[in-house]
């Protein structure tokens, strides 16, 4: 059991070696790209809802 732990920890440790990690300046572009989508999707959603909200009073008088 414990050796089939040491293997699968010495497997994990060379993969992780394989691994591209982004720069400083990919993550923050990255992190940018995210919130402006979220902000876009956010105001997106909330103009349907208010169209929305308003057509229903207008049905429901």
């Amino acid at each position: 059991m414990i050796g089939k732990t040491n293997e699968f920890l010495a497997d994990v440790k060379a993969e992780l070696k394989k691994v591209t990690w982004p720069t400083k300046k990919d993550t923050y572009a990255s992190t940018m790209v995210v919130i402006a989508l979220v902000i876009v999707c956010a105001v997106f959603l909330g103009g349907i809802d208010i169209v929305l909200s308003r057509l229903i009073r207008l049905i429901l008088g």
